[in-house]
Parts: structure tokens; C-alpha cells; sequence
């Protein structure tokens, strides 16, 4: 890393899997950051935080449920680093959970929706590699 190299932001992503499917969310056209394709749930990790604590708290704001199984599946960088800034993505795969959702909550997605890997891989994602973790992860 140079001097000037922006930090790279830690962020926690569920792969949210039941029932031979996985949950993705639709992100609002307005968004900053990849609008408008579908999309796992997270967001970054806060100061004083743990990976496995904003995971926790992200699908908590995002679907209200709290992952009570769930284990690191991967971790992948940002792969549009120059527009975005350089982040890395610790994927976990959530396969149980409590709380009143999924449910949509917040503005940041505009719907949510169970998709087969098959469904998924017709998708416009977010990202090109989500067509195979979707796959890996469900299967």
C-alpha cells in the first residue's frame, strides 16, 4: 500500500440459504454503489466491530432476523475497486435464523425475493462470481 491508498473497507455479506434456494435483495436505483441488480445482504464493519457482529447487526437493519447458524463460507475483494474503493467481502452462509422477517426493512432494497440457483444465474447480480457461490452454496 502507497501513501494515499484509501484503507480497504471490511465488509460481512449473508448468503441467506433455505429450502434449496437462496435470498437476494433488490437494490434501490438510487443506491451509490451498484444500483438496481439483485444482491446478498451486509454492509460494512463498523470501529470496535467483529465481522460475525456487523453481520449480525446489517441483517438486522436490512431483513430484521438475527443468524443463529451460520459459518464463513469465503472472502472475495471488490472487484470494481476504482469506482468503488477497495473492500473485502467475508461471506457467510446463514442457513437459520430468528426475528419477525425476512422482511423488507429500510430503503436500501426495494424487494426481496428466494431464487433457485438456476433463477439466480439469469439474474442481473452485482457481482459476476455470486452465480457461482450461489450454486456452491446451495447445492
Amino acid at each position: 500500500m502507497t501513501t494515499g491508498d484509501p484503507p480497504t473497507l471490511e465488509c460481512a455479506v449473508a448468503l441467506i440459504v433455505a429450502d434449496g434456494r437462496v435470498l437476494l435483495g433488490h437494490r434501490s436505483k438510487d443506491r451509490p454503489t451498484y444500483p438496481d441488480v439483485w444482491d446478498l445482504f451486509g454492509g460494512h464493519v463498523e470501529e470496535c466491530e467483529t465481522v460475525e457482529d456487523a453481520l449480525a447487526r446489517e441483517l438486522d437493519e436490512e431483513l430484521a432476523i438475527r443468524p443463529i447458524a451460520f459459518e464463513r463460507f469465503t472472502e472475495l475483494a471488490e472487484p470494481e475497486a476504482g469506482p468503488y474503493g477497495p473492500k473485502r467481502y467475508t461471506i457467510f452462509k446463514v442457513t437459520a435464523w430468528e426475528g419477525s422477517g425476512p422482511r423488507l426493512t429500510g430503503d436500501e432494497h426495494t424487494e426481496i425475493a428466494w431464487f433457485t440457483p438456476d433463477e439466480a444465474r439469469q439474474a442481473d447480480l452485482a457481482h459476476r462470481v455470486y452465480r457461482t457461490l450461489i450454486a456452491d452454496a446451495v447445492g
